[in-house]
């Protein structure tokens, strides 16, 4: 009897004890790099084992699944962590082979899994492809200055997902023609493959947003003039009005952006040079870049050297022009007269870059070819923020898989009993509203690919909220 009552009173101490003392973190990596030695051991190390690159009890097991994983107990607060094959000679790195900077994940003190991926080995030459990640934001973005929707794209470079890294970011018109060559009729500008390759090479990375062009708005919305000859065009104001206040804001809420004007920048080819050469020039203290390629001018006369004239010089711009020998000659004849206003208005040289290759032709082809010098020209010097994770007294909400294909849960709220979560799309819609315990899985199958803003709370708690994309 004496021991029975000291069983249910033990088990009335447990009942009472923190969740804290059972709960773990859970590291789950997804895919380590395909030249990695046979049988070799995969540890990590981290302030929780006064980072130990060889600590025996921080081993990760391979999971049947061709995963690895392990299972720590950290202290709440911020875990940093580095994975390694036994020593720091042997440390991972990045997409490219270099330097990784640590992992960082905020640890609330209740179960929670996290999912990373080893990109390379430093000791080790980088293999595979080394891409970065092409998504439909959404296909009917809401453009309230012109009462409008259009389909928005976004490109983040090959360490966007394991890195707590912030990105400069250009903004680029014809999203069609930028990324998917079953989207353009004319052949895409490969943008992703370029940035891809000169991430391996060593560039920082950047975040670049592809905006769909009107259709039949395209003249409307690429200029800021009208042309009665051809009837279009003088919607233009309104175009870079939603690309600054509206899709601007989204884009700097929801990504990790460097959105100052120094790591901002615009490009457009044809009337997509126009409507950006009136963009860098109206909005200065926006962006500090621009890639105008072949551009339009004609269509506008003489507005835009008369434009540069009327704004002045307010902050200093890199804007480089780019036109082909094979084009009408007057295409770089506009040019001149911009870059002339430019320099009455108080640019300076170095601040312009004209190039016309003698074989360049108004094609798609043609700008991609360039694409890659215009940009490493535009973005020179420019380096990508290594800022940490913010440590809220709030933990942050955090759902998996992330990104997800089927189902996602919530990680973080064990201790509740009922959840309310909520899911929109990027133009406002409400897609979920369900009541879960949890842990339990909150189906997602019927989405659209693309990004999407989750929100939960317990009762009588306050929303949390974060994104998940939907592959």
């Amino acid at each position: 009897m004496r021991n029975l009552y000291h069983f249910f009173a033990l088990l009335g101490v447990l009942a009472f004890m923190p969740v804290a003392l059972w709960a773990q973190l859970t590291v789950v990596v997804n895919a380590i790099p395909s030249n990695t030695p046979a049988g070799a051991s995969i540890h990590i190390a981290g302030t929780f084992n006064n980072w130990n690159p060889s600590d025996p009890n921080a081993r990760l097991t391979a999971q049947p699944n061709g995963k690895y994983a392990i299972t720590l107990n950290p202290s709440v607060g911020p875990v940093r962590f580095k994975f390694t094959r036994g020593s720091w000679t042997s440390v991972e790195g990045n997409a490219s082979g270099g330097f990784q900077p640590d992992h960082v994940v905020t640890y609330t003190g209740y179960p929670q899994t996290i999912e990373t991926t080893i990109l390379s080995w430093e000791d080790l030459p980088a293999t595979g492809p080394i891409k970065g990640t092409v998504t439909v934001l959404s296909n009917n973005f809401f453009i309230p200055q012109l009462n409008r929707t259009r389909r928005i794209w976004i490109y983040t470079p090959p360490d966007y997902g394991t890195t707590t890294k912030k990105y400069p970011v250009l903004y680029m018109q014809d999203g069609q023609n930028l990324f998917d060559p079953t989207l353009s009729a004319y052949g895409e500008w490969e943008v992703d493959e370029s940035l891809d390759e000169l991430f391996a090479e060593g560039d920082h990375g950047c975040i670049v947003v592809g905006i769909d062009n009107g259709g039949v708005y395209r003249m409307d919305e690429y200029s800021p003039w009208a042309n009665p000859l051809y009837g279009g065009g003088g919607q233009g104001g309104s175009y870079m009005s939603f690309i600054v206040n509206t899709l601007k804001t989204y884009v700097d809420a929801n990504y990790r952006t460097m959105p100052d004007r120094e790591h901002t920048g615009i490009m457009g080819s044809s009337m997509g040079g126009l409507i950006s050469m009136y963009g860098i020039m109206e909005y200065q203290h926006v962006f500090s870049k621009a890639g105008i390629f072949s551009p339009s001018f004609w269509f506008a006369g003489n507005h835009p050297a008369n434009h540069v004239l009327g704004m002045g010089k307010r902050n200093n711009v890199k804007v480089y022009f780019l036109a082909g020998g094979q084009e009408p000659a007057y295409v770089t004849q506009d040019i001149q007269k911009v870059t002339n206003a430019m320099l009455q208005a108080g640019f300076t040289a170095p601040e312009m870059k004209v190039h016309t290759p003698a074989d360049g032709q108004h094609s798609e082809w043609f700008w991609r070819r360039e694409f890659a010098d215009a940009y490493h020209w535009l973005f020179a010097g420019t380096v990508t923020s290594t800022g940490e994770q913010a440590t809220d007294s709030e933990p942050a909400l955090e759902v998996y898989p992330n990104p997800a294909t089927d189902w996602i849960r919530v990680a973080d709220m064990d201790d509740e009993d009922n959840l309310q979560v909520q899911i929109f799309g990027v133009d406002g819609s409400l897609q979920r509203d369900v009541q879960v315990q949890p842990r339990e899985a909150i189906s997602v199958a019927d989405l659209s690919t693309g990004f999407y803003m989750v929100r939960v709370r317990a009762e009588g708690q306050n929303w949390r909220t974060t994104k998940m994309i939907r592959h």
